[in-house]
């Protein structure tokens, strides 16, 4: 869980070697971020007992240029706060950049640990 997520659920997952694509991991490293991914959207499932939406973010380094600058990494979060309710965005969330939310990240992040 980032340190000031913007969904009540958000997760950043990096590998240990820092690549800057999916192609660059290692054949190891790629089959294990494949079960990691899978497993927290079965996380994300079990929170509310039910599937959950979500939007999966992979962020990966240009092709031809900078690729130095850039570290792969996924964002996944579901848009769902709690059982029967989503996740609606404020006006300050919206317009500021300042998101509230009804739970920590560090509570988030024990709820999801306990599902796993």
């Amino acid at each position: 869980m980032p340190f000031a997520a913007r969904w009540p659920y958000e997760v950043h997952l990096y590998p240990v070697q820092r690549v800057p694509d999916l192609p660059a991991l290692a054949a190891p490293a790629r089959a294990e971020f494949c079960e990691l991914y899978v497993d927290l959207l079965r996380r994300f499932d079990r929170l509310f007992d039910r599937p959950a939406p979500y939007v999966s973010a992979w962020h990966q380094a240009p092709v031809r240029a900078g690729r130095a600058d850039f570290a792969l990494h996924l964002e996944l979060f579901t848009i769902r706060r709690a059982p029967g309710k989503l996740k609606y965005l404020a006006g300050s969330e919206s317009g500021m950049g300042a998101f509230a939310n009804d739970i920590t990240p560090e509570a988030a992040a024990e709820q999801l640990r306990r599902l796993g």
